[in-house]
């Protein structure tokens, strides 16, 4: 049974995938509501119950629970080379009542709701293309773990140690975000990172004595201009000024002000040459002290040969079928960022066509879902 079997099995299976889908969107999960974001994984338990995972609960205090499904052979020592990782998340930006002003609706061959691109979609994919590895017996002892977070949109705090963890035990890491327009998968994200810098001055009368002070936003403009040099659009580094806060009353000479840097690079080595910038800020008036903390929360997704030969996989999948599949690169992150720093062969944006993460016009594309679910099995059964 080849690669054009999967295909058809999971278009037979186009009106499952869709209650699927419809299920999870129906159950908000904003990320900071546990209450919420549990109920959600209550049903997506239960759904993974049912086509035959064993399903354990990764419990939290602070976020919510975190889900693994295992398909397949029990693990056993040194068989790494037997195991996919699925990988995603459940939590959602958006608050619970958003479903009132972005109700689940199909129009156009356009499926509309919060979370159904990004990226519960994407998890209905990866249980349908499981489904269909095992029950079409193309599995070949492969066993196929999911790992569905809950907290991704915020930096993954909670569940990157299982993450890594589970990756390590794997051949590949297939990752079910979101697609590029048009379908494109991506092999490279970029690193995300963030700095706070801290200006201290001395306060003083600003009508009276201004003299005696030491500005800390004047300070802080000078490190502003200096930061900004660090961006360079034309090597893929992005340095952004985006929060900024000082000052204490209109006629005082202030003291404290601080900006908060959004930060982005391609690879590990621009990584360490921002961070070593950031490092060496030094004030301009002796009178004040400067002083840059933070760093990288994820490292990038680079375009290694692992990826690459990933990719070309999944691309001679699609051509079976008669697509080219596309690849390219984004600025935001992933958990994937963290499963191919660890150099395990990871690949992202399997999940589904469509457009609008975190914007009123989120959606997906109908036509699309059940190729895509099958461009996951093939991969599951041909690496």
């Amino acid at each position: 049974m080849g690669q054009l079997y999967l295909r058809d099995f999971c278009r037979g299976e186009q009106p499952w995938l869709i209650d699927t889908i419809k299920a999870l969107v129906a159950l908000e999960s904003p990320t900071t509501d546990k209450a919420a974001v549990d109920r959600c994984g209550r049903e997506l338990e239960q759904r993974l119950g049912a086509i035959g995972g064993r399903v354990t609960r990764l419990a939290r205090a602070e976020r919510g629970d975190h889900l693994r499904a295992e398909f397949g052979p029990a693990a056993a020592p040194g068989d790494r080379d037997r195991q996919v990782l699925l990988l995603g998340h459940f939590d959602t930006v958006w608050p619970v009542g958003q479903l009132e002003r972005m109700p689940l609706a199909e129009s156009a061959g356009r499926l509309h709701g919060p979370g159904i691109f990004d990226m519960k979609a994407g998890i209905a994919l990866g249980m349908l293309a499981t489904r269909s590895v095992f029950e079409a017996g193309t599995a070949r002892g492969r066993r196929v773990v999911m790992l569905w977070t809950t907290d991704e949109e915020m930096g993954s705090g909670t569940s990157r140690e299982a993450i890594e963890e589970e990756a390590r035990r794997s051949a590949a890491v297939l990752v079910l975000e979101p697609s590029l327009p048009g379908g494109a998968v991506k092999t490279s994200r970029k690193g995300c990172g963030s700095y706070e810098i801290v200006v201290r001055g001395v306060a003083a009368h600003a009508g009276i004595e201004p003299q005696k002070g030491a500005s800390a936003i004047q300070e802080l403009a000078h490190q502003i201009l200096r930061v900004n040099q660090l961006q360079d659009l034309a090597k893929g580094i992005l340095v952004n000024v985006v929060q900024a806060s000082g000052g204490t009353r209109s006629n005082v000479i202030p003291d404290v002000a601080r900006v908060v840097v959004d930060v982005r690079v391609p690879t590990m080595a621009a990584a360490g040459d921002v961070a070593r910038s950031f490092e060496s800020l030094a004030a301009v008036d002796p009178r004040t002290t400067v002083e840059a903390r933070g760093g990288f929360d994820r490292p990038p997704l680079e375009r290694t040969p692992a990826v690459a030969r990933l990719y070309d996989q999944a691309r001679a999948i699609a051509r079976e079928w008669g697509h080219d599949l596309a690849e390219g690169g984004t600025g935001g992150g992933s958990d994937g960022n963290f499963t191919a720093a660890l150099g395990i062969p990871t690949l992202d944006g399997l999940g589904a066509v469509g457009d609008g993460a975190h914007a009123l016009h989120e959606h997906v594309v109908v036509d699309a879902l059940c190729d895509r679910a099958a461009l996951v099995a093939g991969l599951i059964a041909s690496l």
